[in-house]
């Protein structure tokens, strides 16, 4: 995996002219409700299909140690259940991940990492990173809560000739999602505030959704007026809280079920028959969730 990492959250990935990456966030893998049967059932097909990995935060969920006011003993796993728990997680979150090491190329922080951070005074996702390329000979990359995951397809990998770039702004997310626009309003607010990218992808309030934005763009080059289209995504969760309504947390507030997946996102570079045949990078976004 050729990945440069240019600064704390922006990374740029070399690949050739056709690649798959499987996005995903909210994975919340130490928590008894993630659903592992499919979050295995992804991962292995990532690896079959030698897909590139992408956690958008809060692979782990790290609520149950000593003194946290939001932890449950219902939602603790019996190999956590110990005087070293944020240790076991981690010791067994490597050894469950390690056969996806080779396909995980970055993973970014979550509120549940940081939240660790700032009452534990530990950094969980990077003392798992850290053990996970050295057990595996990996280069899994670490990135911020936001920040710039670069693609640059090369037509002809080996002379590196025909260079078309693909960036993708990433932002663990904020607030609640509310039940009517589930997030859709924080996306335009992000659309706002940023430019120069070609899809933002937030997680975060569990949401499962991708619409398409067309911009306005003026290019200095070719001094011409042109268009844009700009992906919104967002990932969904592994995390199965609502249980048929029963009770708990979730259900109390007033949740209802939420989509469990992320995306498959294929990046190829094509050719533009209405503009003399200039080549762009084509993306193809089609769910990965679980079938009802």
């Amino acid at each position: 995996m050729n990945i440069e990492r240019i600064s704390q959250n922006v990374h740029v990935l070399t690949t050739p002219p056709k690649q798959e990456f499987l996005l995903i966030s909210d994975l919340h893998w130490d928590n008894p409700h993630c659903d592992r049967d499919l979050l295995k059932n992804h991962l292995d097909e990532a690896k079959r299909r030698n897909a590139i990995i992408l956690i958008n935060g809060d692979l782990f969920c790290v609520m149950q140690g000593k003194g946290d006011l939001r932890g449950s003993k219902d939602d603790v796993r019996p190999e956590h259940n110990n005087g070293r728990y944020l240790d076991s997680v981690v010791e067994t979150a490597v050894e469950w991940f390690s056969p996806y090491a080779q396909n995980i190329a970055l993973i970014g922080y979550g509120n549940h990492e940081t939240s660790v951070i700032k009452h534990k005074e530990t950094d969980v996702l990077s003392r798992f990173v850290s053990v996970m390329n050295f057990v595996n000979k990996s280069e899994i990359q670490i990135g911020g809560y936001g920040g710039v995951f670069h693609v640059n397809m090369v037509q002809d990998y080996e002379s590196k000739a025909l260079t078309r770039s693909y960036v993708i702004h990433y932002y663990h997310g904020s607030g609640g999602g509310g039940p009517v626009t589930k997030g859709v309003i924080g996306d335009q607010r992000l659309l706002a505030s940023i430019e120069n990218y070609n899809m933002t992808w937030q997680g975060h309030v569990h949401e499962l959704y991708d619409h398409t934005n067309i911009v306005n763009q003026y290019d200095y080059h070719y001094k011409k007026i042109c268009q844009k289209m700009v992906h919104q995504i967002r990932t969904g969760t592994y995390k199965e809280e609502w249980a048929n309504g029963i009770g708990g947390f979730h259900v109390e507030r007033g949740r209802g079920p939420k989509p469990l997946g992320g995306y498959w996102l294929t990046l190829s570079i094509e050719r533009d028959a209405r503009h003399d045949y200039t080549r762009y990078v084509y993306p193809e976004l089609v769910q990965c969730t679980r079938f009802y």
